[in-house]
């Protein structure tokens, strides 16, 4: 069987061969790290990109099959995007930074995590109306100007060969179609305070905004299935929970946000597509049936947490409908030693049972993630359950 076959026997409750050792790349400081410690070049740690060459090449010498995070991606982002530009400069190095999103946000030198927000250029309805919805009209190029994977690592545009080779779906690798983000995206351009406020003294503006970014990804969807492109899965991007649960109230989340996702899950049903997983950080626990509901049915990646999310609680809520992609716990290479890798591969094997799960190191390998363990882990998971 090739991995394609196996990710879709597994999602699908069918026989497979063994399962697929699958990650979900790598902070580019992790990379860094493993170019100075001499397991890979810098040249691969600085071109690194999830489903190109180098992440094949690093893939293979770590011993994973492919990435999840495999997709063609239509522009549905902000065309053209904002100018990133340096706002302001401190004698610490310190700067503030208007980025592609229109938000200005504080970069320190040597700094590895989410950047502080400070100000966001959407504000109101006349920020709204003057610098962002024209920047959100769709056109044929969102599409035919995006890069495709068309195997070994190599792209091309989508028209310029990608269209092609979609439509043959020839392939041997996992390959989704990428719809965009409902709510996350909207929550970046406005800040979370200021998407809370704007629900609470401009709830018209608040459903426009969202109702507007929804479209164009539905115009996107739709324009790349009209043409006879074909993909395994169907992906969302959101990112809108913490560990305390989401970072907008379900009921919210449910009366506006929700419908947007039908649209797109019943445009894709139409044209094959069963499997619709959604990227999403945090504890989401509240907001899975909302999207299971609206035909969102796999999980990914099942951030472990510190609120130990995993599939189980929510396959005995949900049934066989709910699948799941990841649920591994990333800090396990950070270990001295392989018990903490040998306990999470013992921990897994009762989910792999339950059918409809793949397991997936649950976000990106983190810089203290030694190379050593993560070859063990790889290893380990093909010998466990082949």
């Amino acid at each position: 069987m090739t991995n394609r076959e196996r990710a879709y026997a597994i999602l699908h409750y069918e026989d497979y061969d063994r399962l697929p050792v699958v990650h979900f790349g790598y902070w580019r400081e992790t990379l860094a790290k493993w170019a100075d410690e001499g397991h890979i070049t810098k040249e691969q740690a600085e071109n690194w990109g999830d489903g190109n060459a180098i992440d094949a090449e690093i893939a293979e010498k770590l011993g994973f099959d492919f990435n999840w995070y495999t997709c063609f991606s239509p522009n549905s982002g902000l065309v053209p995007p904002f100018e990133t530009k340096v706002v302001e400069e401190f004698p610490d190095g310190t700067q503030y930074v208007q980025n592609a999103n229109g938000v200005i946000i504080v970069q320190k030198p040597g700094a590895g995590s989410i950047p502080s927000e400070i100000d966001h250029i959407l504000k109101d309805r006349a920020s709204w109306e003057k610098q962002f919805k024209h920047r959100l009209e769709f056109t044929i190029d969102r599409v035919n100007k995006s890069m495709v994977n068309v195997g070994g690592g190599k792209f091309a545009a989508f028209d310029e060969g990608g269209r092609e080779f979609l439509q043959k779906g020839e392939r041997d690798f996992n390959y989704g179609l990428f719809c965009g983000s409902m709510f996350g995206r909207v929550r970046d351009w406005l800040g979370l305070e200021n998407s809370c406020y704007l629900y609470a003294d401009g709830p018209d503006l608040f459903k426009e905004i969202i109702d507007t970014n929804a479209d164009l990804c539905y115009q996107c969807v739709k324009a790349v299935l009209e043409t006879g492109a074909k993909f395994d899965f169907a992906h969302f991007w959101e990112d809108i929970c913490f560990k305390n649960g989401p970072l907008i109230s379900p009921a919210v989340f449910e009366e506006y946000v929700a419908s947007h996702y039908k649209r797109i899950t019943d445009l894709v049903g139409q044209y094959g597509i069963d499997i619709v997983s959604l990227d999403c950080d945090g504890c989401i626990d509240a907001l899975v049936p909302i999207w299971l509901k609206n035909g969102v049915n796999t999980m990914f990646p099942i951030e472990v947490g510190t609120w130990n999310a995993s599939i189980e609680p929510w396959r005995k809520q949900f049934g066989r409908e709910l699948r799941g992609v990841g649920g591994v716990r990333k800090h396990i290479f950070a270990e001295d030693d392989k018990s903490a890798v040998d306990a999470e591969v013992e921990r897994l094997k009762p989910l792999v049972e339950l059918g409809g799960y793949i397991p997936c190191i649950d976000h990106r390998i983190a810089p203290d993630g030694k190379w050593e363990l993560v070859q063990y882990y790889c290893d380990k998971m093909r010998k466990t359950f082949s």
